[in-house]
């Protein structure tokens, strides 16, 4: 009868704990499962970006959890005051040890948010220049022209200048060549705009500019000023070169290259 008595007086001193506890942790699944509910609503209706909206839901998950882990555990008795020091001081442990990883994660969350450029994108960051593959909260994936996959931690891209190629649906582009002395400029400049009017991808605003830009050693230098697509950017900058290169020389347009005279003294 001891024994009984003894399982009776555990059911009732610890019976209620131990209830208030297994209460206390089937509450707190049931909030967090709620909260993440609610969060992935709240973030896709303002278009968050789902690398962010799945972080953000599977903490507010993981802290609620947490939180009632600590509160049951209270209903033992236990000091959760020191449980919470203890897990604040390898919070700060982990952080620590952490900091360059976090800092790219912090970066990548303002990339997210931010959006300085989207997947797609032709980009220079960092020293490296490629398309945009994939945002992740750690790094971003380029792939360069030759098509090599390169990472790029997320904290050196903020805290370095961010060409976008592609924030702009137009783009201008230049082509420089040099004509001779001899030549004339306005028949020059003539051939060069009907060379730019020819082609139906130059936009007619803004107008196609043929300016003269130096007299140099040896060459009157001109710049040919367009604007494109931007999808049509490189080809038309490879066509319009080739086109400017033929019509100068059927029209006889001298383009000179640099040339060195020596003159020798002579010995009497």
């Amino acid at each position: 009868m001891d024994i009984w008595d003894r399982i009776v007086d555990g059911v009732i001193t610890y019976g209620g704990q131990l209830l208030g506890a297994v209460v206390t942790l089937i509450v707190g699944y049931i909030l967090a499962k709620i909260s993440r509910r609610v969060i992935l609503r709240l973030l896709k209706r303002r278009e968050t970006p789902p690398a962010i909206t799945s972080f953000v839901s599977r903490m507010s998950f993981i802290a609620i959890i947490i939180f009632a882990v600590i509160a049951s555990l209270a209903k033992f008795g236990v000091q959760t005051t020191s449980f919470v020091a203890v897990l604040g001081a390898a919070s700060f442990a982990i952080g620590f040890a952490l900091q360059g990883s976090l800092s790219n994660f912090a970066a990548g969350v303002l990339i997210l948010l931010l959006r300085p450029f989207k997947v797609g994108d032709f980009i220079e960051i960092a020293g490296v220049t490629g398309s945009v593959r994939d945002i992740q909260l750690f790094t971003t994936v380029l792939a360069t022209p030759d098509n090599v996959k390169v990472l790029v931690p997320n904290g050196k891209i903020l805290g370095d200048t961010i060409r976008n190629y592609g924030g702009y649906e137009t783009r201008r582009l230049d082509v420089h060549i040099g004509i001779g002395y001899s030549v004339s400029i306005e028949k020059a400049l003539s051939v060069a705009y009907e060379v730019l009017g020819a082609d139906d991808r130059i936009l007619t605003e803004p107008a196609p500019q043929v300016l003269v830009t130096d007299l140099a050693d040896s060459s009157v230098n001109l710049v040919l000023r367009a604007w494109v697509n931007r999808a049509n950017y490189g080809t038309v900058l490879s066509d319009l070169k080739r086109c400017i290169k033929e019509a100068f020389d059927e029209n006889s347009i001298e383009i000179p290259f640099p040339q060195m005279v020596i003159h020798t003294a002579d010995n009497d």
